[in-house]
């Protein structure tokens, strides 16, 4: 081995399994391996590795066509890069289009797994690819061989030890002249991007099958794998030279403009594993194909498209494009809104309203000869609070405008970011508030877009991306949010906010039960998202709708892991093992505001499961409204109590809607038997 003096072997005999029979399905495997893992030191807490490795589940199945699975993920669980390995028998289905996996690789590495880690799993992932290596690992008659195996995979002997019989035999090294193909005509050049979210087994596997596909078909391919090893981005003059690109990918593609105007395929990357040469063919297809999708953005040749880039259809490019504005707004909302909260615990809320002594704005207490004499009333206690009410004001200023300038990002990539920030600057100024933001987002987005794709001498598309585009996209869109769109913006804005404000009795009651089915409805993902960002984009408003709305959508999103957490401890029979011990990590998921802490229960029981949180998740948001519980805190779960008012009302929600979640679960458990599990809805992790 060669890997590292200091770290501990990637897999070791007692993290194998061979030919063991696992009742139940891939959540029990992935449990069963995960207790090796803790027996051998691996893990301090399955139930949070194993939660883990279902959240990837959801994101996309690992199993593989061949009876290969290798469910894997990034968890702060693990210090140390580690793969455990069962052969089953019989077979668990992991959702591979050929059926179930007799071989499964556990992979779990740190949250922070450093690169040279990463390339040894990726390693692992790449040699799954080969048939010989697949068989080796069916034959092997002991845990000592398939660990020799897998070791000599991820740790292969260094260059230099069959170097010098290569040395002694200088004829032999390179291949013979007569081995190059006849020249008949040029081959086709390709150039791939692979990408999986957490970059570990997928990107790489569906880099290799690629490649041998391109080989088996005749063309030159060349891929770029932009995943947790790091990339090396393909050679300016390679993607000139490409006559198409296949994104195999299901996160964004970093850098896409680089592509702009290739003829493109796109899909998720299992496709690229289960489909390779289909994909090849489509892509060979597409670059003699004038009328192909192509990649949109600017560069040589490019051209505008009417049409979605590759194969992605508007619906689901629209839902992306404000996922992804969501997305980067999010950490602004935490981070402004728990340093406000933290302002208000010290200060108190009159920090708000006064601009007076110990509530003057932060540029004035830095005023203070930057000491700690002469200061505020109150003493250190509130020129901390006025510091920390003073920073979450900065960061919070920043949420509308990160909101419209990554939904340009997502339109037009890195020309699009300085119009949408500026768009959602001006939709701040004008009044727009969070709906300005997505408007003016937008406009900026394809005004980018648009520039961006106009023809230009070779010699000036260099400024494009840097000056031009950035610049008149900014004047569009500026003149637009001012002389158009600004006004109605606002007045829809201030319509909305009075609307708010004005909530009582039935009303809000009713905006209480839609917001809980929202948050209830898929655990982290779009819908959920939609909720939360509506909930934070408000907060901005101080007023006492906007907190109530706050309170309502907090409560709601604690309710399904706290209710999965009551049902395992109630009714522990109705539950497996693994869920059990996913039920007693999920006490403090809940409390802390972690809705992703049932996706393990809802994943392997989504029809029963799913309808029974939303059920809880609306009473919850309904009691919430009623009882005019407000959270100037927009996450942190019970821990922020300090910022709720009516804090009984809350508690009071968030109980009756755990309890009626719990029972609604345990109910349909007990006397709704299950069906089919093949239609599960997609859960996405946050």
């Amino acid at each position: 081995m060669t890997s590292s003096t200091t770290s501990p072997p990637i897999i070791t005999t007692d993290l194998v399994l061979l030919d063991t029979p696992v009742e139940g399905d891939k959540q029990a495997v992935i449990a069963r391996l995960v207790d090796k893992l803790a027996a051998a030191g691996r893990t301090s807490d399955t139930d949070g590795l194993v939660g883990a490795a279902m959240a990837r589940e959801q994101q996309s199945a690992t199993g593989l066509p061949g009876g290969i699975a290798i469910p894997h993920c990034r968890s702060p669980y693990v210090d140390t890069p580690t793969i455990g390995f069962a052969r089953l028998s019989p077979a668990v289905d992991f959702g591979a289009p050929d059926g179930p996996a007799d071989l499964a690789f556990l992979i779990a590495a740190p949250e922070s797994g450093g690169q040279e880690h990463m390339k040894l799993l990726s390693s692992l992932a790449r040699a799954l690819v080969r048939k010989d290596f697949v068989a080796a690992l069916r034959s092997a008659a002991s845990a000592e061989q398939v660990v020799d195996l897998v070791d000599g995979v991820v740790n292969p002997a260094p260059a230099g030890a069959s170097a010098p019989a290569a040395a002694s035999a200088p004829a032999a090294a390179p291949p013979p002249a007569a081995a190059p193909a006849p020249v008949e005509k040029p081959k086709k050049t390709i150039v791939a991007i692979t990408a999986c979210p957490t970059g570990i087994a997928h990107t790489y596997m569906a880099a290799d099958s690629l490649t041998a596909a391109g080989k088996d078909a005749g063309v030159t391919l060349v891929v770029e794998t932009q995943g947790s090893s790091g990339s090396t981005p393909l050679p300016a003059e390679t993607i000139a030279k490409a006559d198409a690109v296949i994104f195999a990918t299901d996160v964004g593609v970093k850098d896409r403009g680089r592509f702009a105007g290739k003829p493109v395929i796109a899909s998720g990357v299992k496709r690229a594993i289960n489909e390779p040469a289909k994909m090849v063919a489509e892509a060979i297809a597409a670059a003699d194909n004038p009328n192909a999708p192509r990649v949109e953005g600017s560069g040589a040749g490019a051209a505008a498209s009417s049409a979605p880039s590759g194969n992605v259809g508007w619906g689901t490019r629209t839902r992306q494009i404000l996922l992804t504005g969501v997305s980067y707004m999010i950490p602004f909302v935490a981070a402004g809104g728990l340093l406000i909260a933290l302002g208000f615990l010290f200060a108190g809320y009159d920090i708000a309203n006064k601009p007076e002594g110990a509530t003057q704005s932060l540029g004035n207490i830095i005023a203070l000869n930057n000491s700690l004499t002469n200061l505020p009333s109150g003493g250190f206690t509130q020129y901390l609070g006025a510091i920390l009410f003073s920073l979450g004001g900065l960061a919070f200023s920043f949420l509308v405008p990160a909101l419209a300038g990554y939904i340009s990002f997502a339109i037009a990539d890195r020309p699009g970011l300085a119009p949408g920030f500026t768009a959602g600057a001006l939709a701040v100024f004008v009044g727009g508030g969070f709906i300005g933001g997505i408007v003016g987002g937008v406009i900026a987005g394809f005004a980018a877009l648009w520039i961006s794709n106009l023809k230009m001498p070779q010699w000036f598309r260099g400024l494009m991306p840097v000056v031009i585009t950035p610049l008149f996209a900014s004047l569009v869109v500026g003149l637009i949010m001012f002389f158009f769109v600004g006004r109605p913006l606002a007045l829809i804005n201030t319509g909305l906010t009075n609307w708010l404000s004005g909530m009582s009795g039935t009303s809000a009651v009713f905006l209480g039960i839609i917001l809980g089915l929202m948050m209830c409805f898929d655990l982290g993902g779009p819908v959920n998202k939609a909720a939360y960002a509506f909930a934070t984009a408000g907060l901005a408003a101080s007023t006492t709708a906007s907190f109530q709305i706050m309170a309502a959508v907090m409560a709601a999103g604690m309710v399904p892991p706290l209710a999965m957490a009551l049902a395992t401890t109630i009714r522990p029979a109705l539950f497996s093992e693994p869920e059990r011990e996913n039920g007693r990590a999920a006490w403090l998921l809940g409390l802390t505001f972690i809705s992703e802490g049932a996706i393990p229960f809802a994943a392997a029981d989504p029809l029963r499961v799913i309808p029974s949180m939303m059920f809880g998740g609306a009473i919850t948001g309904a009691l919430s409204m009623a009882f005019g519980a407000t959270s100037r805190a927009p996450h942190g779960g019970i821990f922020v109590l300090f910022a709720i008012d009516n804090k009984l009302g809350f508690v009071i929600a968030l109980a009756a809607g755990t309890v009626a979640a719990a029972l609604a679960v345990i109910a349909v458990k007990q006397f709704v038997k299950p069906g089919a599990k093949k239609a599960e809805p997609e859960l996405v992790a946050a």
